[in-house]
């Protein structure tokens, strides 16, 4: 009897054994690669139906990034419609995923977090608003991009109300920056400047991490609608405080045109994983050192090799941590050039609105210590349950074939238990690294726009022109996307 339990674990090992190396060493398509491909190549279609391909690949746990990825491909593919729709279902999802089922939460305690389904980070949900009210705006469907700036309020105000430390990120100077956009181009002046006043005191309240100034039209946008409501303490204390900044009142602007372009530039930063071998033996120790080295995270190295040989071993227990890699643009500026049929031209440069990079950074440092305290016990766990596992099969076994039946047993066990080990590298990466605005007031008329693109490897550079045609107190915004 115990003959043939040790032979019959012969073909289940050497399956074992083939099912970690595949695991842990297969290759995956990467999806963004080919995304970011079309995209360099003007082709924003192409981009959209790869996503859309790739749509059973993102899995039932991750429908909320597909949603995401998706509703930025249609956006920037000029399927505004399309891009609303599929963000809002993303939201109705994030909405969802807040009461987690037990089971879900199981499944990830005995693997990683990948069996979690993904919500997206705080940030990111805010962005899904952000987005959407600037495809209705793009549309000129003021009235529904303004339901989207009640909800990015709505959604910044309960952070607020849930964080308890004051540098977590619990507000957003953007995303309050271009609702005081979206009310002051409906002429509701008073929303404006609250909206206004709100994103000056979140760019200040970040800038200790989010490596984004206040931009200098906001300056201008406080003093101009502090003065059209006649708030006189608020005015003169803006004028104190921006004593150089030039502005125009709300009367001169307010029978002129304005462009709004929100350019997306570079990409989102990616996650990779940063595993961690815990040896807990003098010999399990000395095998870690020879196969890498404490110091050095496993980024680049075989993990089926790892699998196999901490598997025989049988004392290494891995961690897997998500570190950040970032992407950063190499564009540091546009200038945005209005051209009339007389020759005349308006120009304006830009400024930094968000830096999608520095929210991802601080995303991830601020979960970093509690995701730490998860996979250690998540690690432990599948320690014990392996140990406990092979202890039950060798003493099945009988005592002469018990070192055979631990080792197969403890190489299936713990090797999966190292091979099952990833961090959640989920993220919405069809973002841009940095989202740059640009505002310009023109008198109404027939206008040619082109934008030059500043900066490292951009020099010169300058994006497909377009015709406007603005009108008497008429805002139009344009989308563009910068690969570089």
């Amino acid at each position: 009897m115990r003959r043939s339990v040790v032979s019959s674990l012969f073909p289940l090992s050497f399956l074992a054994v083939g099912l970690l190396l595949l695991t842990a060493c297969g290759p995956s398509i990467n999806r963004y690669a080919l995304i970011e491909q079309h995209l360099l190549a003007g082709d924003a279609k192409q981009a959209d139906a790869i996503v859309q391909q790739a749509e059973s690949s993102y899995g039932s746990k991750s429908r909320v990034l597909y949603g995401m990825d998706r509703g930025m491909t249609l956006q920037l593919a000029g399927d505004y419609r399309q891009s609303s729709a599929v963000l809002e279902q993303a939201e109705e999802d994030v909405e969802r995923l807040y009461t987690r089922s037990i089971r879900s939460e199981t499944a990830a305690f005995l693997t990683n977090d990948n069996a979690l389904p993904y919500e997206g980070e705080a940030y990111e949900q805010v962005l899904l608003n952000v987005m959407k009210a600037l495809n209705y705006a793009v549309q000129g469907q003021w009235q529904e991009s303004l339901v989207e700036a009640r909800r990015i309020d709505h959604r910044l105000n309960v952070l607020s109300d849930k964080a308890k430390e004051i540098t977590v990120y619990k507000d957003d100077g953007f995303a309050r920056y271009l609702t005081g956009i979206l009310y002051e181009a409906t002429g509701d002046v008073n929303n404006a400047f609250i909206a206004y006043r709100k994103a000056y005191e979140a760019y200040e309240a970040m800038s200790g991490w989010a490596r984004t100034p206040v931009p200098g039209q906001l300056r201008a946008d406080l003093l101009r609608t502090s003065e059209a409501l006649q708030l006189t303490a608020e005015f003169e204390e803006y004028r104190r405080l921006f004593p150089d900044q030039a502005w125009q009142s709300r009367e001169a602007v307010q029978h002129l045109a304005q462009v709004v372009l929100v350019s997306y530039n570079g990409r989102a930063p990616r996650k990779e994983d940063r595993f961690l071998d815990l040896p807990i033996s003098l010999d399990a120790l000395q095998l870690v050192l020879l196969n890498r080295g404490l110091s050095h995270p496993s980024r680049h190295q075989n993990r089926g090799v790892d699998t196999v040989l901490y598997g025989l071993n049988g004392h290494v227990v891995r961690v897997a941590l998500p570190q950040l890699i970032p992407q950063k643009t190499r564009v540091t500026g546009e200038q945005l050039m209005l051209r009339d049929d007389s020759g005349r031209h308006i120009s304006a440069r830009s400024e930094l609105g968000q830096n999608i990079t520095a929210l991802a950074e601080k995303s991830l440092s601020d979960r970093l210590p509690g995701m730490t305290v998860k996979a250690l016990a998540r690690a432990a766990a599948k320690f014990a349950m392996a140990e406990g596992a092979t202890r039950g099969a060798q003493q099945a076994a009988g005592k002469d074939a018990a070192p055979l039946v631990g080792l197969l047993v403890g190489l299936l066990t713990k090797g999966l238990a190292v091979a099952s080990e990833e961090a959640d590298k989920r993220s919405w990466q069809t973002l841009p690294d940095e989202i740059h605005l640009t505002r310009v007031w023109a008198a109404p008329g027939q206008y040619q726009m082109s934008v030059q693109l500043a900066g490292g490897g951009a020099n010169a550079a300058n994006t497909p022109g377009r015709a406007l045609a603005l009108a008497p107190g008429q805002t139009t915004i344009v989308i563009q996307r910068v690969m570089q």
